[in-house]
């Protein structure tokens, strides 16, 4: 589903969304098309009621692809328009070569430019991983 587009002089800004929306009573986004890109918000591995899927990081790590590849279709587009994605994991050391895995079962070359870092923690303290991602519009 998408959204409002808010016309700011000569610039369209679209909103983007699925449904459901875990996003929206947190004043997010799950998406914004504008200028000629899409921006997806970070996702995580929750299904579509809103839960965790897995202590298991990879089970995880394919929910947040899968969540970012729903959002994209909801903007007409797929990973193969994605020129740039970020990785945040809480626990580099362990899973730097399960994003490894990801990146190789969700993209193609040529790889989009990435951006992969460790953080303290995510939104939520069982999550493991979000992945967020930019991409050209059709």
């Amino acid at each position: 589903m998408s959204g409002v587009v808010e016309d700011r002089g000569t610039r369209a800004i679209q909103r983007i969304a699925t449904t459901p929306d875990w996003y929206e009573p947190y004043k997010i986004s799950q998406a914004i098309k504008a200028g000629g890109l899409i921006h997806v918000s970070g996702q995580a591995g929750i299904d579509d009621r809103g839960r965790t899927v897995s202590d298991d990081f990879l089970t995880q790590g394919r929910q947040a692809f899968a969540n970012v590849q729903r959002v994209l279709a909801a903007a007409g587009a797929s990973f193969a328009d994605v020129v740039k994605v970020g990785i945040f994991v809480t626990d580099m050391a362990a899973d730097l070569d399960h994003v490894i895995t990801l990146r190789g079962e969700f993209l193609s070359e040529p790889y989009p430019a990435d951006t992969l870092l460790e953080v303290s923690s995510l939104a939520r303290p069982d999550w493991r991983i979000e992945v967020e991602a930019t991409a050209l519009a059709r």
